[in-house]
């Protein structure tokens, strides 16, 4: 039979044809996404400023206990630095500090992005001077030479660096040439230390090792003295996490996102492959018939369709290899380019994606074909004929139990997506979309005799004769007609399901955006950051109702001590949820923003305070003490003022800004909010705080259409990258979808000659062709939109309290179209071909 097998591959061509590409496409894709997966999971960035350091140490930027992160820096306490010198092997800790800043120009318009640092981490480059001399006393700087060209300046002259919302002048006293970004700058060691974000903190330590020294001795030694304490230990290209923290913050969510989209991926081709063997051995039922009848046990008959399709699937994935890993690649520069992911970061696709991802293809093409072979396998020999002449064969037990379960899963992730926030509706739809798929397609003959016979009035009344034969058709091989729809199906509910998802989520933030902000006015600052306290001074100005500071950033809700105390070493322990935090300013987020406390008040949020959404304040009292964790790790108890409502889960807890901006990577306040008096000429107030009488100087001001139109540049950005992955999804479902409807037509040339022998006319076939076509678009369509409308609608519910998803319509129509011009297009092309075969060849090439 295994000889049997590998001699009949080049007399079916057309399906192992299109086999191969069903697993070779599909394969390839799951192979991307699973580099993109090992790529996030690793988190590896080359060093830069920090390469000559053979060890780093930084803070941990992973919440204990869990795979979620710290949005901002964690940092490490200075003493560090003096524990990490006493360990064996040491021969110098170098702390690093990093400074935002901004290089002014003269006029103060504009200005050049930097980052300061103390001398002594020069070493870390290692950087070495080409002009001048090192800032030893404060007010000194040096100039990585690419900065200096940029900014115009040489060894001698003044600068003005905006650091923290101020404004000084800086000598540089030296040029320096070295590793990293351009935008380098190094200062005296006690102006980066004055500087700093936090006091008596560093970002990172550079361990420079004794010559002859062993580094991985040294490495578990430093692990070993700060057991315990939230550090990291980095060697190789870990080291550049402590450089680059996004590359961990990012990391998250590429995993995330590749682990979604490689199981949307792996799902499709599960179908895809199943699909397209499972038309292939429809052709083959004659074969199939005559091996049994002949006497052919059901083992060999399996042992033959499963050595056919190893053979293929084999060389399918071994090529599939090849082009995986520069899929995934490519992606990743996309995403470097849409901002997701920093370009540092460096791609790493090992062995495990190829395994897992030609593993995935292999049994994904075996199962499909033990299953397609099965039924031909268990056929008795007295009937093998007339079952390969009528497929008459109905849905089997094992399919109708797996698709009720995935029915069953899909119902309940659309319930559970109606309940959940509107921010993280999308982690449950997406996944409701493909049990609803999976379900509609393990179910695929009996819907397809439906939706044959709900259509069959309607294209009879219109299409007459050719209609009536194409019905019959349909009625007479509901299994091969199946196979078709079933990839009509998967490509356009998949597209439409997940595209208006994403324009759905991106409405519901931006709507929440919106109807959140009352500010007329948002001042910047050319110096990246303004003082919190700017904002108290600034509701003082004439024809300024109210001003209050905005910091966004994000940490954790801690398990309330009650919870803690009543774990008892059994089962989870109890974790913290993540939340978003706004820093904010009392007197003025009330006038502000469309923030309104339910309980409490808001202008109690000073000093030691937080006010929480409702759903996150549940079980707390007013004046109750919360355990919670900021941005950079930091444990606090605020104690609890007030509760606001929930924006359909896209508020914020709220803090005093100066609390919140103190707990961020840069350290200072972002954006100052200003809502104007009734009747004031907002642009006449945005040049008298932004003039030569600012309070302030290096304000910059935009009014309220600026900050809606960057926040939806912002999501759009954001959605783009998930369009991507859609599209590369959808995209392979197309080319399925026309594969399978190549087979499904191509192997009727004997039926077309038959019907072509008793007096049928070409035209007259086309024609029948043409209903069977539309036949098959509008059942795959109608039931798409079936899943589309299953996912959605849930999701809209929860995102925009609404039934109808967000987006244009032109997206419905243009996937609508584009599945009918596939299906249509793609079936009488087939057929045009298939009746230039003559009859006589025709006839005889399968008897």
């Amino acid at each position: 039979m295994i000889g049997l097998a590998l001699r009949s591959l080049k007399f079916y061509k057309g399906g192992f044809v299109a086999s191969f590409i069903a697993l070779f496409f599909g394969a390839a894709i799951v192979i991307a996404c699973g580099g993109l997966l090992e790529t996030g999971v690793r988190e590896l960035a080359a060093p830069q400023r920090l390469q000559a350091a053979p060890i780093v140490l930084t803070g941990d930027q992973g919440y204990p206990g869990s795979n979620k992160v710290f949005r901002e820096r964690v940092r490490l306490d200075a003493s560090a630095v003096s524990k990490a010198e006493a360990v064996s092997g040491v021969r110098a800790a170098v702390p690093d500090i990093s400074v935002p800043a901004v290089v002014v120009p003269a006029g103060g318009k504009g200005g050049v992005t930097v980052t300061g640092h103390g001398w002594d981490s020069a070493r870390l480059g290692p950087y070495r001077l080409v002009q001048g001399s090192a800032p030893s006393a404060a007010g000194q700087i040096a100039l990585d030479s690419r900065l200096a060209a940029r900014a115009g300046a040489k060894a001698g002259d003044k600068v003005t660096l905006g650091v923290h919302g101020t404004l000084a002048a800086y000598r540089v006293t030296g040029l320096v040439s070295g590793p990293g970004a351009a935008g380098t700058l190094f200062l005296a060691d006690t102006d980066a230390a004055r500087l700093a974000p936090q006091q008596g903190k560093v970002d990172s330590i550079g361990v420079l090792t004794r010559p002859g020294t062993d580094d991985s001795r040294v490495r578990a030694a430093l692990a070993d003295a700060f057991a315990g304490d939230p550090v990291s230990v980095l060697t190789g290209d870990q080291r550049g996490r402590a450089e680059f923290p996004d590359v961990v913050i990012h990391g998250k969510n590429l995993v995330s996102m590749s682990a979604v989209f490689g199981g949307l991926a792996a799902m499709v081709t599960v179908f895809v492959v199943a699909s397209t063997l499972g038309l292939s051995l429809q052709q083959r039922q004659r074969q199939m018939a005559l091996l049994r009848a002949i006497g052919s046990t059901p083992g060999q008959v399996r042992r033959m369709v499963l050595a056919e399709t190893f053979t293929v699937a084999v060389l399918a994935t071994a090529l599939a290899c090849v082009p995986g890993p520069r899929l995934g690649h490519w992606l990743l520069g996309r995403f470097v380019d849409a901002d997701v992911v920093p370009d540092v970061m460096i791609y790493r696709s090992g062995w495990i994606p190829m395994v897992a991802g030609a593993g995935a293809a292999l049994l994904t093409a075996l199962g499909a074909a033990w299953i397609a072979a099965r039924a031909a396998a268990r056929t008795r020999p007295t009937e093998a004929l007339a079952e390969a002449t009528l497929q008459r064969r109905g849905l089997n037990w094992i399919r109708a139990v797996f698709a009720v379960l995935c029915l069953a899963g899909g119902t309940t992730l659309a319930l559970v997506t109606m309940n959940v926030d509107g921010a993280t509706a999308g982690s449950t739809a997406t996944p409701a979309a493909m049990l609803w798929a999976a379900g509609f397609g393990l179910l695929g003959p009996v819907l397809t005799r439906l939706m044959t016979a709900l259509l069959r009035w309607p294209l009879r009344a219109v299409t007459g004769l050719s209609g009536q034969l194409a019905v019959l058709n349909a009625k007479a091989r509901a299994t091969r007609l199946a196979g078709a729809v079933m990839p009509v199906m998967l490509a356009t509910g998949m597209a439409t399901a997940l595209i208006y998802l994403q324009t759905t989520q991106n409405q519901g933030a931006q709507q929440a955006f919106e109807e959140n902000l009352r500010a007329d006015l948002v001042l910047t600052s050319v110096t990246g950051g303004v003082p919190a306290s700017l904002a108290a001074g600034l509701d003082k100005e004439p024809g300024v109702a109210a001003a209050s500071a905005y910091v966004p950033s994000s940490g954790f809700l801690e398990p309330s001590k009650a919870a803690l105390a009543a774990y008892d070493g059994k089962g989870r322990k109890p974790k913290g949820t993540p939340v978003q935090i706004t820093g904010v300013s009392a007197t003025g987020i009330g006038r502000t923003t469309a923030i309104r406390a339910v309980s409490g008040s808001l202008t109690d949020l000073t000093g030691d305070t937080v006010a929480l959404p409702e759903s996150s304040a549940g079980g707390h009292r007013i004046g109750e003490r919360i355990p919670m964790r900021l941005g950079d790790g930091t444990k606090v108890e605020p104690r609890l003022v007030a509760t606001v409502g929930d924006q359909r889960g896209y508020g914020a807890a709220l803090m005093p800004a100066a609390t919140v901006a103190a707990h961020t990577t840069d350290g200072t306040v972002p954006q100052i909010l200003v809502a104007a008096d009734p009747g004031s000429d907002t642009a006449r107030l945005a040049a008298e705080l932004t003039g030569s009488g600012a309070p302030l100087p290096g304000l910059r001001a935009a009014d309220r259409a600026d900050l809606v139109s960057a926040s939806a540049e912002q999501n759009d950005t954001q959605t783009w990258v998930a369009y991507l992955l859609v599209a590369l999804v959808v995209g392979y479902a197309a080319i399925a979808l026309v594969n399978s409807l190549v087979m499904a037509t191509g192997e009727r040339r004997r039926e077309f000659t038959l019907q072509r022998l008793v007096g049928a006319t070409r035209g007259q076939v086309m024609r029948m062709m043409t209903v069977e076509a539309l036949l098959t678009a509008l059942a795959g369509l109608g039931l798409g939109m079936l899943v589309a409308v299953a996912t959605l609608v849930p999701l809209s519910q929860a995102v925009l309290a609404r039934s109808t998803p967000a987006g244009p319509p032109s997206i419905l129509l243009a996937v609508l179209a584009a599945a009918l011009v596939l299906t249509v297009g793609t079936t009488l092309l087939t057929a045009r071909l298939a009746l230039r075969t003559r009859l006589s060849s025709a006839i005889g090439s399968r008897d």
